[in-house]
């Protein structure tokens, strides 16, 4: 029994660590391209905060909501 369990404690692990590796990898691609003026999706423009905040958005905050939760293709 215990054998099974270090197997899903190594495998999620394992999952966690990909996961994060993922995320620093996206980051770093987002962070190399510049911020936009206006946001990709509506157009509007994209508040200087918001661009110093997150080096390479592309996103208004409204938009970005609606793509998180689904709402906006």
């Amino acid at each position: 029994m215990s054998d099974d369990v270090d197997r899903a404690q190594a495998y999620e692990e394992n999952a966690r660590s990909d996961a994060l590796a993922e995320v620093e990898r996206r980051a770093q691609g987002y962070a190399a391209r510049p911020s936009a003026e206006c946001c990709t999706v509506c157009d509007e423009p994209i508040a200087q905060a918001r661009r110093l905040a997150l080096p390479g958005v592309q996103t208004c905050i409204d938009c970005q909501r609606d793509l998180e939760w689904g709402l906006r293709c």
